[in-house]
C-alpha cells in the first residue's frame, strides 16, 4: 500500500532567504539520507518539492511544498517518528519554520 506524504512550510518572518534555501536543500536530501534500519538502504520511493508558483492564490501562508512517496505506512511511520536523519531535519527546520502542514493518503482510497 503506497502512502503519499505531503508537507507544506510557512517560514518565520525573520527567516533569511539563505536559511529557507538551506532548509529546502536539507529536506530534499532526506531522500538519500533516510536509511531503512533493516535493509540499510534508502527507503523513500520518490521525493520532490519546491517553492510554490501557483497562480490560484490559495497557498498563503505556505510557500514551499514537498511530496514524499513511501512503500508502506510502516515506512512512513518510521520516517515521521524515528528516522534519525528526519529527526535532525525537524530540529533544524524548527528554527526557521513558523508552520508546517502534513497530509498523508493512500492513492485511490477515499
Amino acid at each position: 500500500m503506497t502512502i503519499i506524504h505531503i508537507v507544506l512550510f510557512e517560514w518565520k518572518s525573520t527567516a533569511l532567504p539563505e536559511q529557507i534555501q538551506e532548509a529546502c536543500k536539507r529536506m530534499l536530501a532526506l531522500s538519500e539520507q533516510c536509511i531503512h534500519p533493516t535493509s540499510q538502504k534508502p527507503y523513500i520511493k520518490s521525493f520532490t518539492g519546491g517553492k510554490n508558483n501557483s497562480r490560484e492564490g490559495q497557498a498563503d501562508p505556505y510557500t514551499h511544498g514537498f511530496v514524499v512517496e513511501f512503500e508502506s505506512a510502516e515506512d512512513r511511520d518510521y520516517y515521521a517518528f524515528k528516522d534519525p536523519a528526519h529527526q535532525d531535519f525537524i530540529k533544524f527546520a524548527g528554527e526557521v519554520a513558523n508552520g508546517v502542514k502534513v497530509v498523508d493518503y493512500e492513492p485511490g482510497k477515499v
